[in-house]
């Protein structure tokens, strides 16, 4: 390459090290590859070897193709090697990812532009609030990669600014009533939000992202203008917002060997395939959700005596966290027989994807939440903590895809195998609720795909930040 015009157009994805944001920005960075654009996708070191190890990305740098484009990966220094195992909290571990994790981004931004192919934008990470100060600081325009809903966005946001009240030490126990949004109980606003939450520091590091919204040139956000169109047409008028999902659909049949897992995946289409259409439940709660092990007991249980078919997915906890793994009843397993299998991981897009899957229990993370809507899978929603609770409240009272199992973690309740056969049962057999969540789930899965394909909303707005790349790459900068 002799000049900067004959080098790439290269844009620069940071992700937090975390299996729910690996999986959006990775099928971003599948899109905008597609295009043409080089993708650099980086994220702290630790878990760039986790992934390195199941399999999931390449060990070295060669650039993988896609579409017209290419993606690679580079990993930013994250400190946590320096932290003593049995003295690890939340806090010390995004404290620790900035102060290595800043210099080191820095520098491997700085080294583009030596090795010729300068990057033209960061797409950097709300979890990740400090990269926009980088960008800022090497004077790259930058954009955000928002890995939640547009309505927990707009919670976040009226936070920030204090706009209406919200939980409190004084008022710990108020309802939150937002422009737009319905009416929100306060075990409904994420959790993150509420006085003393054990994993407050993460609501902190989200609203500290909002003092910086005037760095970035747009939000980039995994959802669609089907499915919130009112939230996002008010916060448009805010803040630029540019609807680009569902991500996980791919139109184009994009094949690449990348795929982002945490764990090597299991392959569950054989067995699936020996069940009738929507007789099998599938379980996951994620990769970072730990329930106690009476839950798990009343959970297997009561999956056994609703007499489906189930597929659970049980990852075992990251050794950081020191928990022990769980352990099924023996009785549940020899009951069930053929109708249960466990696997530690799975392709969750190729299972809510086969026809066999009849309802999916989730902890309602944003990921599964699109992925069961794209799919047109009706749900139990079972969320636990952050913006779980909130996914929840829309999937059933909003979207009307399924019931409602759990308030969430810090309702302390245990539920029992009983009320998990219920509820599985309303969705999977009584025709007058379980056929409308199904109707429902059906509707969006619609929409969802007319979103992504060429000529819909998502489609168009990912086409715009595109074009609008390509110009200021050519250009030079952004103006």
């Amino acid at each position: 390459m002799t000049n900067s015009q004959e080098a790439p157009c290269h844009v620069f994805l940071v992700c937090y090290p975390g299996q729910g944001h690996i999986n959006p920005t990775l099928r971003l960075a599948k899109k905008l590859a597609a295009e043409g654009l080089l993708v650099t996708i980086s994220t702290a070191v630790h878990f760039g070897k986790t992934l390195q190890k199941a399999g999931s990305i390449g060990a070295g740098d060669c650039p993988t193709p896609v579409g017209n484009g290419f993606i690679r990966f580079e990993f930013f220094e994250d400190g946590l090697q320096e932290l003593n195992p049995k003295d690890v909290n939340l806090e010390r571990v995004v404290n620790q990812i900035e102060l290595f994790g800043r210099p080191s981004l820095a520098g491997l931004i700085k080294n583009q532009t030596a090795e010729n192919r300068s990057v033209s934008c960061l797409i950097v990470n709300p979890f990740l609030p400090w990269t926009c100060e980088v960008a800022k600081e090497l004077e790259i325009p930058c954009a955000i990669l928002w890995v939640q809903s547009c309505a927990v966005f707009s919670i976040y946001y009226h936070c920030f600014h204090k706009s209406v009240p919200f939980p409190s030490e004084l008022e710990p126990k108020i309802d939150v009533h937002l422009p737009i949004l319905p009416l929100l109980k306060n075990d409904e606003i994420p959790s993150f939000l509420h006085p003393n939450n054990i994993y407050g520091v993460l609501g902190n590091v989200l609203l500290s992202q909002f003092s910086k919204l005037s760095t970035p040139f747009c939000i980039l956000m995994d959802t669609f203008g089907e499915l919130e169109k009112d939230i996002i047409n008010y916060m448009s008028n805010i803040t630029p917002l540019k609807p680009i999902g569902p991500l996980f659909i791919n139109p184009q049949n994009l094949e690449t060997e990348v795929s982002g897992h945490c764990l090597k995946a299991e392959d569950c289409v054989e067995w699936l395939n020996s069940k009738p259409p929507q007789s099998v439940v599938y379980v996951s709660f994620g990769s970072i959700v730990h329930l106690k092990q009476e839950q798990i007991d009343e959970l297997a249980y009561g999956l056994c005596n609703s007499g489906f078919s189930f597929l659970w997915v049980m990852k075992p906890p990251d050794d950081v966290y020191g928990l022990k793994g769980h352990v099924l009843p023996e009785e549940v397993m020899e009951k069930a027989g053929e109708r249960g299998k466990v696997v530690q991981w799975s392709s969750q897009e190729r299972v809510l994807s086969h026809e066999s899957v009849g309802c999916f229990i989730t902890h309602c993370g944003w990921n599964s939440s699109v992925e069961a809507i794209g799919n047109g899978v009706p749900v139990v929603a079972f969320p636990q903590w952050g913006d779980q609770v909130t996914n929840a409240k829309f999937l059933v009272e909003d979207y009307g895809v399924g019931v409602r199992l759990s308030r969430g973690a810090e309702a302390n309740e245990l539920i029992s195998r009983d009320e998990i056969v219920r509820c599985i049962s309303e969705v999977m057999i009584r025709e007058s609720s379980g056929g409308e969540f199904r109707r429902n789930a059906l509707k969006l899965k619609q929409a969802a795909a007319a979103a992504v394909v060429d000529g819909g909303s998502s489609h168009k707005n990912i086409q715009e930040f595109v074009d609008e790349i390509k110009k200021r790459c050519v250009r030079g900068n952004f103006e």
